[in-house]
């Protein structure tokens, strides 16, 4: 069982995870001109948790993509801790991805074919790095979130929740700038929900940075900060009070109780 963190001291911002300046995106497409990002521009200090909002249309979609190095702005800089990755060449921006990211997807994105262990393994495997050293830390990860009884078990063979899980590890087997995740509860019920997130709010009470897209308000409110983007333009970035959060925590909670309840279980 996942224990719930003390509240944890706000983060130092004197390092940054990420420094988004002035970040512009324009695509044409049909010989119209659409500018997905206007100059949007804040920072993410080591150690925060940060949940990014906004209706279709926002540019939440374009952002996640810079953060995650798949696709670099027509103006501005985005810096990864101290690298650059505006100025960056497409291998440069993949090497970048493996290394120093943790991604987590909606839809878990595991390799059927693998285990467990394999799959938190595969940033390992595309920088060369399958040894016993290495081997190890993948399986202290699946120990860290919850499947050490579970190592040799496919996707196939595992709930939602436990994917989910499984991802998450596989997020922090290269010690990344930062946990990326992407709706990480959008097709999770109640009960997983509050699962996740209460392992969310342990790694970032432990120092991790995680940055959380999501659309889901009471999902927003576990993080430290709300990021909302509209028209393509930072509309605002404000801090969510301790209150706030164990409000949102409370809230949860009570919905996987419910919802255990009523199953019986």
């Amino acid at each position: 069982m996942l224990l719930r963190p003390s509240p944890a001291d706000p983060p130092a911002e004197n390092s940054l995870a990420t420094r988004i300046d002035g970040l512009t995106k324009e695509y044409v497409l049909k010989s119209e001109t659409v500018r997905a990002l206007r100059g949007v521009s804040f920072d993410v200090p080591e150690g925060d948790y940060v949940a990014i909002m906004g209706p279709s249309g926002s540019g939440k979609s374009t952002l996640l993509n810079m953060l995650g190095c798949l696709d670099q702005p027509t103006a501005g800089s985005l810096h990864l801790g101290n690298d650059n990755i505006s100025l960056m060449s497409d291998d440069q921006l993949a090497d970048i991805r493996s290394r120093r990211i943790g991604f987590v997807f909606q839809s878990y994105n595991l390799i059927q074919q693998l285990t467990v262990v394999e799959n938190i393994q595969v940033p390992l495997y595309y920088q060369g790095l399958l040894g016993p050293k290495e081997y190890k830390r993948a399986v202290d990860l699946a120990k860290r979130v919850g499947l050490g009884d579970r190592l040799d078990h496919r996707p196939n063979q595992l709930s939602g929740g436990q994917q989910q899980r499984v991802a998450i590890a596989r997020s922090l087997v290269n010690d990344p700038y930062f946990i990326l995740a992407d709706e990480p509860t959008g097709n999770l019920d109640s009960v997983t929900t509050d699962e996740i997130l209460a392992l969310f709010d342990q790694l970032n009470g432990e120092g991790r940075t995680i940055i959380i897209v999501t659309h889901e308000d009471d999902v927003a409110e576990r993080a430290r900060r709300i990021v909302q983007l509209k028209d393509g333009m930072l509309h605002s970035d404000d801090p969510v009070s301790e209150d706030r959060r164990t409000a949102a925590r409370e809230q949860q909670a009570a919905a996987a109780l419910a919802v255990k309840n009523k199953q019986g279980t």
